[in-house]
């Protein structure tokens, strides 16, 4: 027996046809979902959400390794670094061990706007994820992680 096709909430009577069967599609729309709030917190991209994240979590990182960690190209994340430079929420440092590497480290100022969207971002997650279980939002990381990771 075929799934039963999704409708679209614009119009109930239209389907998603081919689309409802593919899983790519429904993450890209289930990311959408969450995307606003990275908007409402006061002007923070979730890109840079993420390198603000790896930065905290590994003082004294180099850029190359924030790049190949969150997938993001190293032309790209200059100037992503570069934004949280000039804003005062990260500093780009001559890595002592290698003087060609930049090592990096979240600011005060970066620490704040970072546990203000996370609080903002773990709020939402919590009323989109309200009706999953404990057990099922655990599967669901975990489901997704192994997605991204090939694990």
């Amino acid at each position: 027996m075929p799934a039963k096709q999704s409708r679209t909430p614009r119009d109930e009577s239209l389907t998603l046809g081919a689309l409802d069967t593919l899983i790519g599609y429904h993450l890209r729309q289930a990311s959408l979902v969450f995307y606003p709030d990275y908007r409402k917190a006061k002007g923070v991209r979730q890109g840079l959400v993420g390198i603000l994240s790896i930065v905290a979590a590994n003082p004294g990182i180099n850029q190359i390794s924030v790049g190949k960690l969150l997938l993001i190209d190293a032309g790209n994340l200059v100037a992503l670094i570069d934004d949280l430079v000039k804003d005062g929420l990260l500093e780009r440092s001559v890595d002592p061990k290698d003087r060609r590497s930049r090592s990096l480290a979240i600011t005060r100022a970066g620490t704040a706007q970072l546990k203000a969207t996370l609080k903002l971002i773990r709020k939402t997650e919590k009323m989109m994820l309200a009706k999953f279980s404990a057990r099922e939002r655990d599967t669901l990381l975990e489901l997704l992680k192994r997605i991204h990771t090939g694990a």
